[in-house]
């Protein structure tokens, strides 16, 4: 299969990546706790500060970066749509943030069937883009192929991995499984029961396949004999089925639930933290996105969310876009650039040792001390 044969290339060629995260907080002192010396916020904690998008944009304009007249970028999503929380809203806010800094024009279109990819991209290059992003891996053939026809678009593939890229294609890669094994620590440094959950998206989908086992080998690293539930699904918009596969974990002791499967995985969040059971959130700031600010219940118990800096991708390679510098191949994120993270805190009163040993596996990570335990490529254990 083409899958497979994508794995062995990729294993042979690239160590992925994901986002070396900022740990402070701007919660009032509300959040701390009254227990002293037991618990601690994001704010309490030492870190590197996450990378803006500002920051991005006034060094790409003291960098004298500009948008020539009549550039476009344009953005075809995955199955979902630009404000649904996962990866598609992080790409699309790039988007529009680079277009707000270089003052170019965007649009989008949202996908919402496999079936729709190719035509989706078709209709989206009628609009003359001199840029177009795809997200997500299961557009990769598609993508391929719209890059290999139209030589003059730059192609931003996110979740992407070809044999051999062509020129005006970037496949952007990231080290899922650093993410999940910082969610698998926090997880077993925050559970009283020594059950914890995952709920997955689709097994054929690499990065969830990453983000699964390394969170079990994450668990592991801090409590050998925990006990890690896990399940894949067939969609990543189905929250329903996301709240029913926690709520079967929780009934069988899981105390903390990480949702790694998009809209599926958030619904299992969200199900988790309505109960009191701590939640873990994936791609971005679940805290804005699933938790709408800290307005919907439970936000209390979502202790943190492992981020993918989809948007550091997709806004630095629009700006060697502008600079006519943008090249074929590999754009791999990582904890050691900035690209795998974990998002503050909150409205979460976590303990001070789960805190301390999310940050030593941060720092273990970005510096290489720690490994996953898990193939960077396929997610299977080694």
């Amino acid at each position: 299969m083409m899958q497979r044969r994508r794995y062995k290339a990729l294993a042979a060629l690239l160590a992925l990546a994901v986002v070396a995260a900022g740990c402070g907080d701007d919660d009032d002192d509300d959040a701390a706790s009254t227990d002293e010396g037991s618990d601690t916020t994001a704010a309490e904690v030492e870190g590197p500060p996450a990378v803006t998008l500002d920051e991005e944009c006034e060094a790409a304009q003291e960098d004298g970066v500009t948008a020539p007249e009549g550039f476009r970028v344009n953005l075809v999503t995955d199955i979902g749509r630009v404000d649904d929380g996962t990866f598609n809203q992080f790409a699309f806010e790039a988007m529009e943030a680079a277009g707000e800094c270089f003052g170019f024009e965007t649009s989008y279109i949202e996908t919402v069937s496999e079936a729709d990819y190719a035509t989706n991209i078709s209709t989206s290059l009628e609009a003359n883009p001199n840029v177009l992003i795809t997200t997500g891996f299961l557009l990769a053939d598609a993508t391929l192929a719209a890059a290999q026809a139209n030589t003059d678009v730059d192609f931003i593939g996110i979740d992407q991995f070809q044999e051999e890229f062509p020129e005006n294609y970037i496949g952007v890669l990231f080290r899922e499984d650093q993410g999940g094994y910082m969610a698998g620590v926090l997880a077993a440094s925050l559970s009283e029961s020594g059950v914890i959950g995952v709920v997955g998206g689709r097994e054929d989908v690499p990065p969830v396949v990453r983000f699964v086992n390394a969170y079990e080998t994450g668990a592991q690293s801090v409590n050998p004999d925990i006990r890690v539930l896990s399940v894949y699904n067939e969609s990543f918009t189905a929250p329903d089925k996301g709240a029913s596969d926690a709520a079967q974990f929780i009934g069988e002791g899981a105390d903390v639930i990480f949702g790694a499967g998009g809209q599926t995985g958030s619904g299992g969040v969200a199900a988790a933290t309505e109960q009191g059971v701590w939640g873990i959130g994936v791609d971005q700031d679940e805290y804005f996105t699933t938790f709408n600010g800290g307005e919907a219940p439970g936000s209390e118990f979502l202790a943190t969310s492992a981020v993918k800096r989809v948007d550091l991708a997709v806004f630095r390679n629009i700006v060697e876009a502008l600079k006519g510098s943008f090249a074929g191949g590999l754009y791999t994120l990582e904890a050691e650039n900035d690209g795998i993270t974990y998002a503050p805190f909150h409205d979460a009163e976590l303990p001070e040792e789960a805190i301390t040993a999310l940050e030593e596996a941060r720092a273990g990570l970005a510096d290489g001390s720690i490994d996953t335990g898990v193939d960077p490529v396929t997610g299977l254990p080694n």
